[in-house]
């Protein structure tokens, strides 16, 4: 697939009946929803589950979140979700990217980013990265200046 970035962590995606919306196709809250399910999928994968949050008493928590919904999707099509950390600062701020391809063509009919804040869970105030944040993140973050996209749309 034509990834913007290299190396993405991904997860197969379709939609069901009830994620359809009036208009017939995927309702916009349901790529939100498939958004922050694949963050969190990553984050597991990358060893810092819910548990680890709240056993820290830190959290990454959307500060932004922009959607750039490209093409509608249908009932039943095959897709594939990427996302990716692109940007951080090492001491309170991360970005995350992401990106849904529909299979049978290779278009991509979404592009979605999060600016990601490090709070202390029980203030809700910014703190710095605790060394796990640092170590778990932070090495994974894309090391890409500017995006490989080939998508006039974008």
């Amino acid at each position: 697939m034509a990834w913007d970035y290299p190396d993405p962590f991904t997860c197969a995606l379709s939609p069901r009946a009830d994620d359809i919306d009036g208009l017939n196709h995927t309702n916009n809250a349901v790529y939100v929803r498939w958004c922050e399910q694949i963050g969190w999928a990553h984050s597991e994968k990358l060893g810092l589950g819910l548990g680890d949050y709240q056993r820290l008493d830190r959290a990454m928590a959307i500060r932004r979140g922009e959607y750039d919904y490209l093409l509608p999707t249908f009932d039943g099509e095959a897709l594939t979700l990427a996302t990716w950390l692109v940007a951080g600062d090492g001491k309170i701020a991360m970005e995350r990217r992401f990106q849904l391809i529909r299979e049978h063509d290779q278009v991509t009919v979404l592009r979605g980013r999060w600016d990601l804040v490090c709070i202390e869970i029980s203030t809700g105030r910014v703190r710095r990265m605790p060394p796990e944040f640092l170590a778990a993140y932070m090495a994974q973050v894309v090391r890409v200046a500017v995006p490989r996209t080939g998508d006039p749309l974008q």
